[in-house]
């Protein structure tokens, strides 16, 4: 099994260009791309773990256009079907920190596209130690930001889920990218104003969208987070 600097580059280059995608600051297009020409440099250098991890963001790739297009279903199968495949080398190759991130992916195409949180939970719950013990931050801040999301959205325990999206958050400042810290905040605030706490929800929203202003996050993320704020400072409902 070789290392191959050309992989590695590629993987890197492909990695923000998706990124900068999903914060409407690139093109998904040229994330695909790259990273397609990263797996097939790590298949001819024998790279199995740069492999592994240019399926598992190509993945993404359909993931993140799923939520550009309402969630759109038609290449969930797709999707999935890419984040095991990196799982597989992930194990074969004893890869812990890329096996937590495609456990990670597969709980994501159930929850956020299938609606299954039965199903998505047992990935999550087995990615979150996995994370803990070799992920970066990034990785292990989506893992407690989605256990939040669970203990709200099937529990309604949102004292469990604030300390959980709190924690993500703590993580995304680790990790530094001002573009991950507004969505971080941004979080906290919708599920402040779902939970009633309003007051909090406005000062966690108004601070999501100054950092998202300064980080230069716009599209559908800076909309979303703009009509959250609105509503709340309007003492409205919900956005649906």
């Amino acid at each position: 099994m070789g290392i191959s600097d050309t992989a590695e580059k590629l993987l890197a280059a492909g990695t923000e260009s998706l990124m900068a995608a999903s914060f409407a600051l690139g093109d998904y297009d040229e994330a695909q791309d790259t990273l397609e020409r990263a797996r097939q440099q790590a298949v001819t250098d024998d790279d199995r773990r740069a492999e592994a991890a240019a399926l598992d963001k190509l993945a993404m790739v359909l993931h993140y256009r799923a939520l550009e297009n309402n969630r759109d279903t038609s290449n969930a199968e797709a999707e999935e079907a890419l984040f095991r495949r990196a799982l597989a080398i992930q194990r074969e190759i004893g890869d812990q920190a890329g096996a937590a991130e495609s456990l990670f992916g597969i709980g994501l195409v159930h929850q956020v596209l299938l609606h299954d949180w039965d199903t998505a939970m047992p990935y999550y719950r087995e990615a979150l130690p996995l994370a803990d013990q070799h992920a970066d931050a990034y990785v292990r801040s989506e893992c407690y930001r989605h256990l939040g999301f669970y203990y709200f959205a099937e529990k309604r325990d949102a004292d469990t889920a604030l300390e959980h999206l709190h924690t993500s958050l703590r993580l995304r400042e680790e990790w530094g990218d001002p573009r991950s810290i507004a969505g971080g905040t941004l979080a906290i605030g919708q599920i402040e104003m779902l939970a009633g706490r309003y007051d909090d929800a406005i000062g966690h929203l108004r601070t999501a969208v100054e950092q998202m202003e300064r980080a230069g996050v716009g599209g559908r993320n800076a909309a979303t987070a703009a009509e959250w704020l609105r509503r709340a400072e309007a003492g409205e409902p919900v956005p649906d």
